[in-house]
């Protein structure tokens, strides 16, 4: 089934709708858990500095995910989601290579991301993707249930 994958505006509805459903999992997943790594400032996904991705299967909203320049050769993946209904049919696997295009366009050679360790099918489908587990970094240190992951895109890599 082909996925459209294409930029808008991290502050739009269709992006605040996916996020309250990304957030919702998340804190049924995670009850106890005080710590909110879920913040994405628009600037940070402004054109030039990193991109913000919807994903839509025959018309409907089903995915999202964003890139963020953490520096001049490290991007960090956030607000990766699909929707339930979706999950399995390609939509993370279109998105994930919409960002990182964007990211070697960018001239990012690494992506990084945290993810949960309750999240087993997400950490699942970043190792299949070529992800690795790396040390805790950033405000992730003192999360407790935080697991970080690390992408080297630099072969193939173009500016």
């Amino acid at each position: 089934m082909p996925v459209d994958v294409r930029p808008d505006d991290v502050s739009s509805a269709a992006a605040q709708w996916l996020f309250a459903a990304l957030d919702a999992e998340m804190d049924a997943l995670y009850p106890e858990d005080g710590a909110n790594f879920l913040a994405l400032d628009p600037v940070e996904v402004a054109p030039g500095r990193g991109v913000f991705l919807l994903a839509y299967v025959e018309g409907d909203l089903v995915g999202c995910g964003a890139l963020r320049c953490l520096d001049l050769t490290t991007g960090e993946l956030k607000r990766m989601f699909v929707c339930e209904p979706a999950r399995g049919q390609g939509v993370g696997r279109a998105v994930l290579a919409g960002l990182e295009a964007v990211a070697r366009d960018l001239g990012l050679r690494t992506l990084v991301l945290e993810t949960g360790d309750r999240a087993t099918d997400t950490v699942a489908f970043y190792t299949r993707a070529g992800f690795r587990s790396i040390p805790k970094f950033g405000d992730y240190v003192a999360g407790p249930s935080s697991i970080c992951m690390a992408k080297d895109l630099s072969s193939g890599h173009r500016r």
